[in-house]
């Protein structure tokens, strides 16, 4: 994390701490009068940032509930669901993360296939991708770092849950 990271000076006067987490503000002001001086007043700031990226990191708040009409899986985020194309007169399994991205709900599906054609195997291997694009996400919002969805795409045709680099799942 970078030193200051957070923190401002608005002004001449004091520092300004401010941390957003899904969505919600926490912030506050540390005037240099207050503390005796410029070099308490970051002081002071630094501890309280590194006091509050704890507190937040341990908020369970950071769970979405999925909507309710989708059928859960028991992993948070995480949902499995029938979709049924009309025009093809076929149903296609899928799972489905749910995640926040600038404070705005969104999801990523991992379609499996046509129910009548797909294996174990393929169930298995979405399943597994979608509780990793999901565990990469709370570790980037619990970390705060920049979460990058990118590294899914083509996951049909790789394992990324066996990539050293992305493992993050227990």
């Amino acid at each position: 994390m970078a030193k200051n990271k957070h923190i401002t000076e608005p002004d001449v006067f004091g520092y300004q701490v401010r941390i957003v987490r899904r969505g919600k503000e926490s912030s506050r002001y540390f005037s240099h009068k207050l503390w005796g001086n410029k070099a308490k007043s970051l002081q002071a700031a630094i501890l309280w940032r590194d006091q509050m990226l704890v507190v937040l990191k341990g908020s369970k708040t950071r769970f979405l509930k999925p909507p309710k009409n989708k059928t859960t899986t028991g992993v948070t985020g995480v949902s499995k669901t029938i979709k049924y194309d009309h025009r093809k007169d076929k149903s296609y399994l899928c799972y489905t993360v749910f995640w926040v991205h600038n404070g705005k709900s969104k999801n990523k599906t991992f379609q499996v296939g046509n129910i009548a054609k797909i294996t174990a195997d393929d169930e298995l291997h979405a399943f597994r991708t979608a509780r990793l694009f999901r565990s990469c996400y709370e570790y980037a919002i619990d970390n705060d770092l920049e979460f990058d969805e990118s590294k899914f795409a083509g996951w049909k045709k790789k394992r990324l849950y066996e990539e050293e680099s992305l493992r993050v799942v227990a």
